[in-house]
């Protein structure tokens, strides 16, 4: 994701495109089609996160929203998320504390309803555990207009219930997020920010129904369509 500034989702649709996606540490197993998708680093390395919570102008520029400017009195304040779909809802709490410029760029995204009538766009099965969401493309390719670093990495693991970031690459994070609906084991390279306090049954029920291997064999499109109707946020 190349830091340039963008003003428009117009402007972002002509720029050569990341995916954001994941690797599995004890496989290697590539999670997108794209030759740009990002490696994880080998388990037991951990990325190094940048000091400053700045969030960088960058492309695409997919529904632009503006671009966050951080607040530490809001960004401390705990809260939980429900995000609504047509599926179930799924609530987590958001882990304020110690991912403070990923929750507070998620609550930004969401109070300005970036992630509405949008759709969770891969399921994985196989080796990795996970629902992919957060993109308004539905391409695994899009982004919000900015990226960040990344944070709370540190002995980061991924049991179910954890909700982290998608990127591609080091400190590039931008919309897209996962969902762990089983326990998962990946490199400490995607930042957790979240839990899930209700709805992991959702979860599981739409991954018992399979996807359609089109990134390859137990990684594609739910079979079941997963459309995010609105996504809350309120006091925890």
């Amino acid at each position: 994701m190349t830091s340039m500034p963008s003003t428009t989702p117009r402007k972002a649709r002509h720029v050569k495109r990341k995916h954001w996606a994941l690797v599995a540490a004890a496989t290697v197993l590539p999670l997108a089609a794209s030759p740009d998708t990002a490696v994880a680093a080998p388990s037991g390395a951990t990325p190094t996160p940048s000091a400053a919570c700045t969030y960088t102008p960058a492309v695409p520029a997919d529904n632009f929203k503006g671009i966050p400017v951080f607040d530490a009195a809001k960004a401390a304040r705990p809260y939980q998320v429900t995000v609504r779909t047509n599926q179930g809802p799924i609530t987590f709490e958001a882990l304020t504390d110690k991912a403070p410029c990923t929750t507070f760029s998620f609550r930004f995204l969401a109070e300005h309803d970036y992630f509405d009538r949008s759709h969770c766009h891969r399921l994985t099965t196989q080796r990795i555990y996970v629902l992919q969401c957060g993109d308004p493309t539905g391409t695994g390719s899009g982004g919000p207009g900015y990226s960040f670093p990344d944070e709370n990495l540190t002995g980061a693991t991924y049991p179910a219930g954890t909700v982290a970031m998608a990127n591609a690459g080091p400190n590039t994070n931008g919309s897209q997020f996962f969902i762990v609906w089983k326990d998962t084991k990946l490199s400490p390279a995607y930042t957790p920010f979240g839990r899930v306090t209700a709805g992991l049954d959702v979860l599981q029920k739409i991954a018992a129904a399979g996807e359609d291997d089109q990134n390859g064999p137990g990684d594609g499109f739910p079979n079941v369509p997963v459309n995010i109707r609105h996504v809350k946020i309120g006091k925890r």
